[in-house]
C-alpha cells in the first residue's frame, strides 16, 4: 500500500513531533544536572556550533586590532579578581565549584593559543550562551577588551612570579584589604603603577573620588574593570578610600608645556564651537576631577570615548555634559589639549 504524502499530512506530522517534543520536555525526562555532563556527541557538536559562530562574527564584528598589550596591569588585575576562579592562573588553580559546571571553564594557558585575537576578543567582548561565560559588562569600552586580549593571549608564556607582579602582588588572596587590592592596580602611591590607561589618584579631589566610586558601583560609569572593583563598596568604603587615594601627592606636580592653542581652549574656550573653558569647570575648588599633571594618555583616551558616546547628543538633556564637550574639541586638538592639561602646573 502507498501512503500519498501531502500538505494536510506533512503539517499533521509536524505538529505532533513538536507536540511530543513539548511533552518529553514537560515530562521532566531530560535531565539537566551538571553533575551528569553532556554526551560526547553533545560536547562536539556544541563545541562545533560555537567554533564557527565566534569564526564567522569575530571575522565580521571584532577589529583588525584586537589587542593592547600596553595595559597588562589592569587586565591582570581584573582577571585576578574576576575570571581567575574560574579559569585558574598561573601558579594558580581554578575553584574546584566552578569546575563542576558543564562545561568547565577552560584553562585559558593550554587553549588561548587555539585562537586568533580576534576571536578572543569576540568571546570576551559578547561571552558565549550556555557556557557560563558573560559578556564584557561593560558595553562600548572595546579598549578594556582590548588589553583583556593582549593578557589572555601571554598566559600561556606566563611565569606565577609574572603574574603575581602584573596582578601586583595580591592575587589569589581571599578577602585582601580594600585599600591594597585597589593598589594592586593603583598603586600604593596612587600613581597608576606606570601604566597609561590607570589614572593618576593621589591628589585628586576626593568628593570627586567617591562620585566616580558610587557611580561605577551603580552602573552610571560604565567600564568592566572598575565596575567590578567597585561591586561590593559600600558608601562608607567609597569615601574612606577616595579620602586615602587623595592624601596621596601626585597631581599638579607636572612640568607646564607650551601650545598657545591648547591654553586658549582651557582658559578661554572656542566660542565658535559652543566649546566652555576647560578651567570654567576643571580649577582647584570646583567639583570636577583635578587634571593638572593626569596622564596625557589616560585623558586622551577618555576624551576620544567620550567623542563617540551618541547616546548624549544634547547636553541641557542630561547631567552627563562631557560626551557633548568633547565633540565639539577640534579632533586635531584632542591629543594636544590632553597633553597640555596633564602638564599644566595647578
Amino acid at each position: 500500500m502507498t501512503i500519498r504524502i501531502t500538505w494536510k499530512r506533512v503539517v499533521l506530522a509536524l505538529a505532533g513531533i513538536v507536540a511530543l517534543a513539548l511533552a518529553v520536555a514537560w515530562s521532566g525526562a531530560i535531565n539537566v544536572a551538571a553533575s551528569s555532563g553532556h554526551w560526547p556527541i553533545t560536547n562536539w557538536f556544541l563545541h562545533w556550533v560555537m567554533r564557527n559562530s565566534v569564526g564567522t562574527r569575530s571575522a565580521l564584528e571584532s577589529p583588525k586590532t584586537a589587542a593592547d598589550p600596553q595595559g597588562l596591569v589592569s587586565a591582570a588585575g581584573h582577571f585576578a579578581a574576576s575570571c581567575a576562579a574560574c579559569h585558574g592562573a598561573p601558579g594558580m588553580r581554578p575553584r574546584a565549584v566552578f569546575q563542576a559546571a558543564t562545561p568547565p571553564a577552560p584553562d585559558l594557558a593550554r587553549t588561548a593559543k587555539q585562537w586568533s585575537d580576534r576571536e578572543l576578543f569576540w568571546i570576551i567582548d559578547h561571552g558565549v550562551k550556555f557556557s557560563g561565560m558573560p559578556a564584557w559588562p561593560a558595553r562600548d569600552r572595546p579598549d578594556e577588551v582590548r588589553r583583556m586580549v593582549a593578557f589572555v593571549r601571554r598566559l600561556p608564556t606566563m611565569t606565577p612570579a609574572d603574574y603575581a607582579r602584573l596582578a601586583g602582588g595580591i592575587a589569589g588572596i581571599a578577602g585582601a584589604p580594600r585599600f591594597e587590592a585597589c593598589a594592586g592596580c593603583h598603586g600604593a602611591d596612587g600613581r597608576g603603577r606606570g601604566q597609561g590607561d590607570i589614572p593618576v589618584l593621589g591628589g585628586q579631589n576626593p568628593a570627586y573620588l567617591e562620585a566616580a566610586l558610587r557611580a561605577y558601583r551603580d552602573g552610571h560609569r560604565f567600564s568592566g574593570v572598575m565596575a567590578n572593583a567597585a561591586a561590593l563598596l559600600s558608601d562608607a568604603d567609597a569615601a574612606a578610600l577616595a579620602r586615602r587615594f587623595a592624601a596621596l601627592p601626585g597631581l599638579g606636580e607636572a612640568p607646564q608645556v607650551r601650545d598657545a592653542d591648547a591654553e586658549r581652549i582651557v582658559s578661554r574656550g572656542l566660542p565658535n564651537r559652543q566649546l566652555p573653558a576647560c578651567a570654567s569647570c576643571h580649577a582647584p575648588g570646583k567639583p570636577y576631577p583635578v587634571l593638572a599633571g593626569q596622564k596625557p594618555a589616560y585623558l586622551a583616551a577618555r576624551l576620544w570615548q567620550m567623542r563617540g558616546d551618541g547616546k548624549q547628543v544634547d547636553a541641557r538633556q542630561s547631567q552627563a555634559t562631557m560626551p557633548v564637550i568633547a565633540r565639539r574639541i577640534p579632533e586635531e586638538m584632542v591629543d594636544r589639549l590632553a597633553a597640555y592639561l596633564g602638564a599644566r602646573p595647578q
